[in-house]
C-alpha cells in the first residue's frame, strides 16, 4: 500500500456564478522517498489540490474523492484527528513565507509551538530542537537568529525557516507549494539541493507544486501536468522531458530556455488560460492547441495509457506519435 494515495480528487467552489470546479478527477500514489511534481500555469488547480488534501480550502470550497494517508482518509477525518496529522506527519511549505509566517511572533515562538503541540516538548527542549532544524537548513548563527522576527530575514532565509518548520516533526509527506517563487536562481538551486538532502536523510515523500520545469527536472521522480483543473499528462520525469505526448506539455517545454539547444527560439503558448467557470465542452486546452481538430472542441478526451507505453497517461485525441513528431519539429 502506498504511503499517500489520492483517488478521483475533485475540488469545487461556490461563487456568485454558481459552482466552479477547480480540480477534476486527480489520482496518484506516492511511496516513501518519492517526489511527485505537479506543474501547470497559474489557475490550473495545483495549489487547490494540495490545500484540499490538507483540509485547508476556503470556506466556500468543498472536496470529494479519497486522500488516503497511511490507510486513513483525510477528507472524511474529523478536524481534531486531522490536526494530529497535519503539521506532524504531513507538513506543508506555503507559497509566500512572508504572509505564512506571523509577523508579530519571533521565529522561535512559531517553531517551538509546533513541537509543544505535536510532541509534548517543554519550551527549552523545543527551542534546542528548533535551533537544530535551522542549522539543518543552513541558517547561519541559528542560535542567535532564532529570536528574530520574520521581517528581519531575507526572502531566501524566510523560505529556509518555512522548510525548517515543516521538517521539525520529521514528516512522512512534505508538500511544497512553489517553494522557490520570487527567489533568485542561486537561492533556488540551494533550496532544491537542501530538499534533496533532507529527503535523502529522512526518507520523506515530497509533493512539489511549481510552474518551473527546471525545479521539476532537478528533484522529481513522477510528474503530473495540470491544465484547467484536469490532468493532461502523467508519467515519470524522464518520459515527460524526453518523450512528451501531450501538446500542452510540449508547449511548456518549448517555453523553457535550454543551454544545450544553441539558438533555438522559445515557443510561447498562444492565448490565455481558460475561464474555470466556462470551460470548453471538449479538451480544456483545445482553444490554444496547435494540433487541435474538430473532435477536440466537442468531446473531452479521457485520461488513458499511451499505446505501447502503459506507464504514461495522457488526455488527448491526437496520437502520441503525432505529438512526439511535433516536439521534434520544435527541437525539444
Amino acid at each position: 500500500m502506498a504511503l499517500l494515495e489520492v483517488n478521483n480528487l475533485n475540488v469545487r467552489f461556490q461563487t456568485p456564478e454558481g459552482w466552479v470546479t477547480a480540480v477534476n478527477g486527480i489520482s496518484f500514489a506516492l511511496d516513501k522517498g518519492q517526489t511527485l511534481g505537479i506543474v501547470g500555469e497559474s489557475g490550473s488547480g495545483k495549489s487547490q489540490a494540495v490545500l484540499a488534501m490538507m483540509g485547508l480550502l476556503a470556506i466556500n470550497g468543498e472536496a470529494s474523492g479519497e486522500v488516503r494517508f497511511d490507510g486513513q482518509d483525510l477528507l472524511s477525518m474529523a478536524s481534531a484527528n486531522l490536526n494530529t496529522i497535519r503539521g506532524n506527519r504531513v507538513a506543508m511549505i506555503f507559497q509566500d513565507p512572508m504572509t505564512s509566517l506571523n509577523p508579530y511572533l519571533t521565529v522561535e515562538r512559531q517553531m517551538t509551538e509546533v513541537l509543544e503541540f505535536h510532541r509534548g516538548m517543554s519550551r527549552q527542549q523545543a527551542r534546542l530542537r528548533s535551533i537544530q532544524a535551522l542549522d539543518a537548513v543552513k541558517i547561519p548563527e541559528a542560535s542567535k537568529r532564532i529570536g528574530m522576527y520574520p521581517h528581519e530575514f531575507s526572502g531566501g532565509m524566510r523560505q529556509r525557516v518555512m522548510i525548517a518548520m515543516a521538517l521539525l516533526c520529521e514528516p512522512d509527506v512534505l508538500i511544497a507549494d512553489e517553494p522557490t517563487t520570487a527567489l533568485d536562481v542561486t537561492v533556488q538551486a540551494q533550496i532544491i539541493a537542501l530538499m534533496r538532502d533532507l529527503q535523502r536523510d529522512f526518507g520523506t515523500a515530497i509533493i512539489m507544486i511549481t510552474h518551473d520545469l527546471g525545479v521539476v527536472a532537478g528533484l522529481c521522480d513522477q510528474v503530473m501536468v495540470l491544465y484547467g483543473g484536469r490532468v493532461m499528462e502523467q508519467a515519470d520525469a524522464d518520459a515527460i522531458f524526453y518523450r512528451p505526448t501531450h501538446p500542452y506539455t510540449v508547449g511548456l517545454l518549448g517555453a523553457v530556455p535550454r543551454l544545450d539547444h544553441g539558438e533555438r527560439a522559445l515557443v510561447a503558448i498562444p492565448g490565455a488560460p481558460p475561464n474555470m467557470a466556462r470551460l470548453p465542452a471538449g479538451c480544456p486546452f483545445s482553444e490554444r492547441c496547435t494540433l487541435v481538430e474538430p473532435r477536440c472542441v466537442s468531446t473531452r478526451p479521457n485520461l488513458s495509457p499511451v499505446v505501447g507505453r502503459p506507464e504514461v497517461l495522457r488526455a488527448c485525441h491526437q496520437s502520441a506519435v503525432a505529438v512526439e513528431a511535433y516536439a521534434r519539429e520544435l527541437s525539444l
